[in-house]
């Protein structure tokens, strides 16, 4: 890409100078065939950095990334439901423990229940061995595969990312990952695709090897909301958005604050101001001989 930036540049030097020199000399015929060469010189490379295999997704109306705005807790509650039973069997999630889940999804008495039904292994004990153990509300939640190599052996030699960060790991994160799950289709008349691997016009390529996670009533939501492929995604987008900014919500309070403090101290610094200089600012000097 550098080395095609670079002769690329050239070429435009190259016909610059080559047009200076026929605007300088006069010849107008010559002028216009330059002009029009440059202007395919130009068409041919802009169209070279043109992609016919990704889609960019939408900008969409997330709530939440207002200035004033805070996650839906109900979304998070159902979209952390949508990781547990359709996300988790492949993706983890390292960097949440269950704790950080308090008051955001569930309740205490709820993540102490849920944390018990996962065993964890801990140790070693006196004697020097493993063991396992009930989790713990300060247990990270639990990942799918033991390591990476059952991972990659499990998924046909990929790796299914972690998702603590995937909103931030990649360019217009909330739409992106959107997009990528209520994009699936079916492939256009001559795109091949290979064995195992899934059409989805967002994912650079198009060929995916994750098949589609959602689908309409694959999750039944406590709270009676039709659970869509487009509603799960959008919650699960949002639960991972939390993941990803656990303090958004705080930072946007802290700034409201810090807003309103330096607002009275601009007043109260511009009043004393005006107070301390008005006596200067308001007095006659008359000068006697």
């Amino acid at each position: 890409l550098a080395r095609h930036t670079k002769l690329k540049k050239q070429e435009e030097r190259t016909m610059a100078y080559r047009l200076r020199s026929l605007l300088s000399q006069g010849n107008k015929a010559a002028v216009a065939a330059s002009v029009a060469a440059l202007s395919g010189t130009v068409t041919v490379a802009s169209v070279t950095f043109l992609s016919d295999d990704v889609v960019h997704p939408a900008e969409l109306p997330w709530e939440h990334l207002g200035l004033f705005s805070s996650y839906d807790c109900g979304a998070l509650r159902r979209g952390f439901q949508v990781y547990r039973q359709v996300c988790a069997t492949c993706h983890s999630i390292e960097q949440i423990h269950y704790r950080e889940l308090v008051g955001v999804t569930h309740t205490t008495d709820e993540l102490i229940e849920m944390s018990s039904e996962v065993d964890v292994v801990d140790g070693p004990n006196d004697e020097g061995e493993m063991f396992e153990r009930p989790g713990k509300l300060a247990d990270r939640l639990p990942k799918p595969y033991a390591n990476d190599e059952q991972g990659r052996a499990a998924n046909g030699g990929a790796l299914p990312p972690d998702l603590s960060l995937m909103v931030k790991a990649r360019h217009a994160g909330q739409d992106y990952l959107f997009s990528l799950l209520t994009g699936y289709c079916e492939p256009p008349a001559g795109k091949p695709m290979m064995a195992g691997l899934y059409y989805n016009p967002y994912f650079p390529g198009g060929a995916i090897a994750m098949p589609p996670p959602l689908s309409d009533g694959g999750v039944e939501y406590e709270d009676g909301t039709p659970s869509t492929i487009s509603q799960q995604a959008k919650d699960v987008v949002e639960f991972l958005n939390w993941c990803s900014e656990p303090e958004a919500d705080e930072r946007k309070k802290n700034a409201g604050q810090y807003m309103m403090a330096i607002a009275f101290t601009a007043i109260a610094t511009g009043y004393y101001k005006r107070f301390k200089w008005s006596p200067y600012k308001t007095r006659s000097i008359t000068y006697l001989k």
